[in-house]
């Protein structure tokens, strides 16, 4: 494929750890073959070259600022397609616990005498703010899953991602399931699509991908009820990626 009819591609770090961009660079083998089919103009973490001219965004990170509200509109006018990627994109991710405070309060606590000079709102996805075309769930995003949907993404097929829950991944792994365990999880509520990778080395399911679609609320009570627990109770303890909360 001659350059000149690879598609542009940028990446882009919002209010995040960008830990989902360097997941991307650690896909070391893919990484020539990837650059075979898109030409990337824009990548933070990678190249200090800069364009606005692309087709596809993927964005990392939550929103948090009226500059990134801003920021994250002009690229959604520039850019055909936008990709979330990571939890923060897609669900508000960690930054959303600040969202359970009055702003004010929060910046004091971190940044003392300085809280003055510092501008934000309640972190949210982005796609409270733009049209989002694909999401990519996760905290960080599964390298082997960015690969599946990326080659989707060139061959003009339609991206799937996972929506069944991670008990479906931890059954595939061979996993003693953590409630026999006498511990707390969210995975039968959760979007699969980790390898169920924190229950195998031995944690437990956070939620960092977000609800399925459809999750079965009923049976994931069914079974609290049967180990003794609520779910009140493991949402309190396990409730780092709930969402955009004010």
């Amino acid at each position: 494929m001659r350059d000149f009819e690879r598609p542009k591609a940028a990446f882009f770090s919002f209010t995040s750890c960008e830990g989902c961009q360097l997941a991307i660079l650690s896909c070391e083998e893919a990484l020539p073959e990837i650059l075979k089919r898109i030409e990337v103009v824009n990548f933070r973490e990678a190249m200090s070259e800069r364009s606005d001219d692309y087709k596809i965004a993927f964005i990392e990170g939550s929103v948090s600022t009226e500059e990134e509200i801003a920021r994250v509109t002009k690229i959604r006018e520039r850019a055909d397609f936008v990709v979330a990627l990571g939890a923060c994109a897609t669900t508000g991710g960690l930054n959303c616990l600040k969202n359970r405070f009055p702003m004010d309060d929060v910046k004091r606590i971190v940044y003392g005498k300085d809280a003055g000079q510092i501008e934000t709102v309640p972190a949210r996805p982005i796609d409270s703010v733009i049209k989002v075309d694909y999401r990519l769930h996760g905290c960080p995003i599964s390298g082997k899953e960015f690969l599946a949907f990326f080659a989707d993404l060139v061959m003009g097929r339609s991206p799937r991602t996972p929506n069944y829950p991670v008990c479906v991944d931890c059954k595939m792994a061979g996993n003693i399931c953590v409630f026999e365990k006498g511990m707390y999880c969210v995975g039968p509520v959760t979007r699969a699509g980790c390898d169920a990778i924190c229950v195998t080395y031995g944690s437990v399911c956070w939620g960092c991908r977000g609800y399925v679609d459809d999750p079965n609320v009923n049976a994931h009570r069914e079974t609290l009820k049967r180990y003794g627990l609520t779910a009140k109770g493991v949402a309190q303890k396990l409730d780092l990626y709930g969402g955009k909360k004010q």
